[in-house]
Parts: structure tokens; sequence; C-alpha cells
């Protein structure tokens, strides 16, 4: 079985830097590079507008690659400050549930000392199984 890969920038949702691409489809499976507010409003807002506008981004990737937010099956993310993700509350749960309803992905939550612009608090990386 010969799989080929198909790398996508997504240029009308959210282009990719120089130095990657923004998904790659092998198969049904499509990885997504880590998602930012860059060059939204939300970027140096709160880390909710943050999420919201992070959210809209990746499902509107998976679905212009006929897939759908169920098929969403992993999320890596990436925070500048934990506390502002724990303890979970119902304004993270209203924005997840406005994506995903009740079909939530698995996530790992990380903390790490910073991200690569200013304003920038959160950055999400996303697995979808399209089926």
């Amino acid at each position: 079985m010969n799989i080929k890969n198909k790398r996508i920038n997504f240029e009308n949702i959210y282009p990719a830097g120089k130095i990657y691409t923004r998904g790659v489809k092998s198969g049904n499976t499509l990885f997504l590079s880590g998602t930012t507010a860059k060059k939204s409003s939300a970027q140096g807002g709160s880390p909710l507008e943050q999420l919201d506008v992070i959210l809209y981004r990746i499902t509107a990737m998976v679905k212009s690659e006929n897939g759908k937010p169920s098929d969403i099956v992993k999320l890596t993310t990436f925070v500048t400050n934990k506390s502002h993700w724990w303890p979970i509350n119902s304004d993270h749960e209203k924005i997840y549930q406005k994506y995903f309803g009740k079909e939530l992905p698995t996530n790992s939550i990380i903390e790490v000392r910073g991200l690569v612009e200013e304003g920038l608090d959160i950055e999400i990386e996303a697995i979808a199984i399209i089926t």
C-alpha cells in the first residue's frame, strides 16, 4: 500500500510560516501544526478569546478537507500560564462545546515558558482522522 502525503497550507484560513506546512494529510489522517490566534483580534486578548479563534481555525481546516469536528481525535495544547486553565471552568467548557458538542477529542495541556510571538498565550496542535 502506497500512501501519499498531501501538504496543505490553508491560505484562506491560517497560512503557514516559511519553514513548515500548516497541515499534512496522510491517507485519512490530518496532522495540523500548532495553531495560535496570530494576526487575529484575539492576539493580545484573553486566553478564552484566543481559544475561540484557535478552535475556529482548527475546525475550519478540518472541514476544508471534508472532515467534521468529531473527526478531531487529539489536541495538544501549549499554554504560557497554567493558572488560566486549571481548574477548568464553565467558560472553557462553553467554548469547547461550541466546536465539539459532546464529541470531545483527547487533549493534553502543557505549560511552556513562552510562545514565538508576544500576545500569544495558547498554541494547539491537532490530529484528525477523516471518516
